[in-house]
């Protein structure tokens, strides 16, 4: 395998602006190509807004009338997949020449999804994955995607794919996404935590993979003017560190974890760790038992509607 250039980029959602939060984006892609960056990756809901901080001033039983207003406005600033602003991002990874991983609010229906997109460095859209188990409170706001995009798109440096956030906590997820062969695992993330790096090392370790991680640096001026914040008022107060960072797959740290403020962490990987690491574990492969244990994973699009067309008794 070759060696190739990678980068995480460390940045915040620009408040309420989603075309200023579009206009980064583009900038910090035009930024990673002039860098030699041939694979980049953005930070959970870097589109649309990571909402650290809010409530929607839920309580158990009842809704306020600040939660519908909340909700409209959060909203308001997801993106349709595809759309006008996946045609910008990939014209972006296309003049950068890029892999292009990043994270976005997708709105379905009445439906908001926590939700990663890829891009090929033509710029096509190359697949997404939905969060499939939002955390605590983020299920107010956000809906669970199914095994229908557990997706892995093919590089040159083999399979890459995502697992967002807490959804490495979920042992068997992680167990499918190695199944998938991925010797890039991305984790766009809203865990700024010191305990963060050290989970992101052993996932590079069990699965035997290059880890990277982007999280965002957001203060409150950043934060959206629209959606109350219970944890500061102060413009500039930190509500997301950062602590971005690249692992290698042997759970070695390559660059990061950055905690300083925006930034893009890039390093030269060398693709033949992979194979050096495998010499004594292969999650899927001799250092596995299927005599003992087997994982069964639905990736069949779940939808509560199904229309048959076909002029047949569908219930026979």
């Amino acid at each position: 395998m070759a060696k190739v250039t990678v980068a995480v980029v460390q940045a915040g959602t620009e408040g309420t602006d989603s075309e200023a939060t579009l206009q980064k984006a583009e900038r910090l892609i035009a930024e990673c190509g002039r860098k030699g960056v041939q694979v980049a990756v953005f930070p959970e809901a870097f589109i649309g807004g990571y909402p650290k901080g809010a409530d929607f001033h839920i309580c158990v039983g009842m809704r306020r009338p600040g939660t519908r207003e909340e909700y409209l406005a959060y909203a308001s600033r997801a993106i349709v997949v595809p759309g006008p602003e996946t045609d910008r991002l990939g014209a972006a990874a296309r003049e950068a020449g890029l892999h292009l991983t990043i994270g976005v609010i997708e709105r379905a229906g009445g439906t908001l999804y926590c939700c990663v997109l890829f891009f090929g460095p033509d710029g096509t859209l190359l697949g997404k994955h939905r969060k499939t188990l939002p955390t605590a409170a983020e299920r107010l706001v956000w809906g669970h995607g199914d095994g229908s995009t557990l997706t892995a798109v093919d590089t040159p440096w083999g399979p890459m794919g995502a697992v967002i956030c807490w959804e490495n906590y979920v042992p068997l997820l992680r167990m499918a996404m190695y199944n998938k062969g991925l010797t890039l695992y991305c984790t766009p993330t809203a865990d700024d935590r010191d305990t963060w790096v050290p989970s992101m090392q052993h996932v590079a370790l069990e699965g035997r993979c290059f880890v990277l991680s982007a999280c965002q640096y957001l203060t409150r001026s950043q934060y959206p003017e629209d959606i109350r914040n219970t944890i500061t008022d102060a413009p500039d107060e930190v509500l997301m560190r950062g602590g971005s960072v690249i692992i290698g797959p042997l759970g070695n740290v390559i660059a990061g974890p950055d905690f300083s403020g925006e930034t893009i962490l890039t390093a030269e990987i060398d693709m033949d760790d992979i194979r050096r690491a495998q010499f004594d574990h292969d999650v899927n492969g001799h250092y596995s038992r299927p005599d003992l244990f087997k994982l069964i994973v639905n990736e069949q699009p779940r939808s509560s509607v199904v229309t048959v067309n076909d002029v047949v008794d569908a219930y026979a």
